[in-house]
């Protein structure tokens, strides 16, 4: 056992708790996108192909699964298993969002009284599960494939707002920006999945690219219930020295809970709270519209697929996390240093990442016919993007750590709706009308979303700790706003020396 104890000494000499967690949270989100967009690669190999069928899937499928055409071109043209038309192809794709919307709220709030650790382990591990099942759900019928979608759209949907909480715990308020940057992992994940799993497509098989994804998600699974723990106080390999670290930064030790409600009044009320859920919105809107249309723009009006090619797909997803990264670092060395109060770098990083893509949606409706400023200008709006991880992404933490996992999982609530909201508008605007004229309506109207979700956060944004963030007991005395750890860690285990 002293054995044991002192290879685990060593090895957190080398690394820290802190980026192993970092590590296991960028490839889980990497991961959390693979097992969500898996389907949407491999259904156009799953499916006959008809000329009429592929022609009815890009005009009415909507958001749901434009990234179908990231599958080689070859699998057009081979013969699928399955007879589902597009209808029956985009109730199976938009089944996801129906469980995915139903747990974000939940998930948030699971994740503030038992910890990160469990709600983001387990919806990765089931998610994993049923994607390892897809293959013979799909041989069942499409009806099974659209349960088992929607059941996990259920698990993932928890997954996302789980992490906030955990970040209350694990790091330092100054170091915040930079490990919410690895939520941006899953625009990482995209660009990594799209050309795997045309490979395996082209290979191997249709069913390859499940057993893949989901025997992964699986393998991930077991080292994150290994190697990460809900808080500092309670992982049996932290050495004194880090778990001291990051507890004097944070300001709060495990003696002290988490509230055992949630202050709603105070919440739905507050103007910062509001900030954050209308210009996530706005901004995931936008990004939905701008990735999963693009193939039909460029094709019915530039009369090019850019998923046809690998590389250019993937650029704007690699340089969204480039710039995740970058601004992060850049808005936690600003406020560390005081050149930045935490209310300026999150209304100023928020406004370069939300309303520059605005303002580039008003370049291309006057210079979107032509096919290499679409482009550019397209991967450029998604990289500026990106720095939204330094502005509202994290915001919640800054405002209200014991509930950022309920802000944020309401906040993306509403943005799930993106998804649907999108898909109606371009179907409607552009229904047996591919013309520029009505692309040009889409531009403005994205542009025009940009723009006000960035002034939302402009005038009622705010990086200032809430007083409700640490309500009283009912039937207690007010006490000092400060920050927690969930409920169930109230003992401080021996760390042996």
């Amino acid at each position: 056992m002293s054995t044991e104890k002192s290879l685990f000494r060593r090895i957190s000499d080398l690394v820290s708790c802190r980026q192993v967690l970092n590590l296991m949270v960028i490839l889980g989100f990497m991961l959390n996108y693979a097992l969500r967009v898996n389907l949407t690669i491999a259904i156009v190999a799953m499916v006959k192909q008809t000329a009429k069928n592929v022609t009815d899937e890009i005009v009415t499928n909507g958001g749901t699964n434009a990234t179908t055409t990231a599958a080689p071109s070859s699998a057009a043209g081979e013969s699928g298993e399955f007879e589902w038309d597009a209808y029956q192809q985009n109730f199976i794709l938009g089944s996801f969002f129906w469980g995915y919307i139903l747990t974000e709220l939940p998930g948030g709030r699971l994740a503030e009284l038992i910890g990160g650790r469990r709600v983001f382990g387990h919806s990765m591990l089931w998610a994993s599960v049923l994607t390892l099942l897809t293959p013979a759900a799909s041989h069942l019928s499409y009806i099974a494939v659209v349960i088992l979608r929607a059941v996990l759209g259920f698990f993932l949907g928890a997954s996302w707002p789980a992490i906030h909480p955990m970040t209350a715990v694990w790091i330092p308020p100054m170091d915040r920006s930079k490990f919410i940057a690895n939520m941006m992992a899953s625009s990482l994940g995209a660009a990594v999945t799209m050309p795997i799993c045309g490979f395996l497509i082209a290979s191997i098989g249709w069913e390859s690219v499940f057993y893949f994804t989901g025997g992964i998600g699986i393998l991930w699974s077991i080292c994150w219930f290994l190697v990460v723990f809900d808080s500092p106080a309670t992982h049996p390999r932290i050495s004194p020295e880090e778990r001291n670290e990051i507890e004097t930064a944070i300001g709060s030790s495990t003696s002290k809970k988490r509230p055992s409600y949630v202050p709603w009044k105070s919440i739905l009320s507050a103007p910062c709270v509001w900030a954050i859920i209308l210009t996530h919105g706005a901004s995931v809107f936008g990004y939905f519209t701008v990735v999963n249309q693009l193939p039909t723009y460029m094709k019915y009006i530039l009369d090019f697929n850019i998923k046809e090619n690998g590389l250019l797909s993937s650029l704007p997803y690699l340089g969204k996390y480039a710039m995740a990264v970058i601004a992060s670092a850049l808005a936690d060395y600003l406020r560390k240093t005081e050149k930045l109060t935490t209310t300026q770098a999150r209304k100023i990083f928020t406004t370069f990442a939300v309303m520059t893509p605005g303002l580039m949606m008003i370049v291309q409706v006057y210079m979107g016919h032509d096919r290499a400023w679409s482009v550019a200008i397209f991967t450029i709006a998604l990289f500026l993007n990106g720095a939204v991880t330094a502005g509202y992404l994290g915001n919640g933490l800054d405002i209200a750590p014991n509930f950022s996992g309920t802000i944020f999982g309401m906040a993306n609530t509403l943005s799930s709706f993106g998804g649907f909201l999108s898909a109606y508008m371009v179907g409607t605007l552009t229904y047996n009308n591919q013309t520029y004229g009505q692309w040009q309506i889409v531009f403005w109207i994205l542009a025009g979303t940009y723009i006000l979700g960035s002034l939302a956060y402009l005038f009622m944004g705010t990086g200032e700790l809430q007083e409700w963030n640490n309500p009283p007991e009912i039937g207690a005395k007010p006490r000092e706003t400060e920050e927690g750890v969930p409920l169930n860690q109230t003992k401080t285990p021996q760390i042996s020396s």
